[in-house]
């Protein structure tokens, strides 16, 4: 009987064996799991600390909105000295604007506070230059139609473009870059609407109401020794700026008509407006000397009413589109209009509406206002 009792206690020597390793394991699990626990708790303490919060993250972000906000609000500081890179940003000042919802999005990505933040300034800055633009100012009345149009040297279908312009029902038109061979073909499709009209080398005026004092404007287009030497009859043929006087029923309106010189950007010389800036001065004497008190200029001035080079021009008068316009009525390219560069500018007369018409035959759209005593 001794052995069933040996073992007996010999399986219950290995059961406590056993048991004794197992709890020895579980205690050794149980304490690797918590240093296991101890350890992720603390690189996460770690990795919170070491994550940048949202005052810190995107700051790659914030110095661009902060640098785009400063370049519209300061943005006639830029000197023009090297290559007129004021005139040029100014040019597609608007065109800025893109940037803030690319930067906006990138802020909101990143979830930075401090981008969203620095988008502010441009925001605001673009807003209180621009956001006037986009309500609708314009108001129902007046007193005459007038329209301008550059109708392209290059113009494929002359006759088209001046019965579209007849049929936009304006009481004064003004056509720029007038084409010797064009000219015939405006005059005879445009004679029936307007019984009035000249032509002073490639600009000219066609009025349903009766004009007078007429005559070719000098913004020296021709300078320096060649111009010099032009004889009158020829710098006539490429005259570009006239004045007259258009006979309303509210009293004699002055009427110019100007194309402004061309402007060039190309890499080596920047933004190339020399002979653009020279026009804008003499036409700028010329509408101080004027003795009417109403005035209004049509045409293609190749510049922006926000490029400070015309600063002669419209500090004496105002533009249409900026009082009674709805949105920036840009006009150049015909195709994908990204600038305004034909303008209707006044002053002694009130603008209560102001819009672009459908395109032409042109490169430039037609731009069109309608105002009142």
């Amino acid at each position: 009987m001794s052995e069933p009792r040996q073992d007996v206690a010999d399986a219950r020597k290995q059961v406590e064996a056993e048991g004794r390793a197992e709890t020895a394991v579980n205690a050794e699990t149980a304490e690797t799991t918590k240093t296991a626990v101890k350890r992720s708790v603390i690189h996460r303490a770690i990795g919170g600390l070491s994550q940048p919060g949202p005052w810190k993250r995107g700051r790659w972000l914030a110095a661009p909105a902060l640098l785009l906000g400063l370049l519209l609000l300061l943005h006639a500081q830029i000197p023009n000295r090297s290559g007129n890179i004021g005139s040029l940003v100014e040019t597609a000042l608007p065109w800025f604007g893109v940037f803030i919802p690319v930067l906006l999005a990138g802020a909101l990505w990143r979830r930075s506070a401090s981008a969203v933040v620095a988008l502010l300034l441009p925001v605001v800055t673009w807003v209180s230059l621009f956001g006037g633009l986009l309500i609708d100012k314009s108001h129902a009345g007046g007193d005459l139609t007038v329209v301008s149009h550059n109708v392209d040297a290059d113009n494929p279908d002359p006759a088209g473009t001046a019965r579209d312009l007849a049929a936009s029902g304006a009481d004064l038109l003004a056509l720029e870059e007038i084409t010797a061979q064009a000219k015939p073909m405006y005059e005879k499709e445009l004679a029936k609407a307007y019984p009035y009209h000249s032509v002073q080398g490639t600009v000219g005026l066609w009025s349903k109401l009766p004009l007078s004092d007429i005559r070719p404007v000098d913004i020296a287009q021709d300078v320096g020794p060649l111009g010099d030497s032009k004889p009158a009859d020829v710098k006539a043929v490429d005259n570009r700026a006239l004045r007259a006087t258009v006979a309303t029923d509210h009293g004699p309106l002055a009427v110019y008509v100007a194309h402004l010189g061309s402007v060039r950007v190309n890499p080596r010389g920047g933004f190339w407006t020399e002979s653009r800036n020279r026009n804008v001065e003499a036409l700028a004497k010329a509408v101080a000397a004027e003795q009417n008190e109403r005035v209004a200029l049509l045409g293609d001035m190749n510049g922006t009413t926000d490029d400070r080079a015309l600063d002669g021009i419209t500090s004496q008068l105002h533009s249409a589109q900026d009082a009674a316009g709805n949105g920036f009525g840009f006009t150049w390219p015909a195709k994908f209009p990204m600038v305004r560069i034909d303008q209707i500018l006044t002053r002694g007369v009130e603008p209560r509406s102001s819009w672009v018409l459908p395109a032409t035959g042109s490169d430039h759209r037609p731009v069109a206002a309608r105002v009142s005593w």
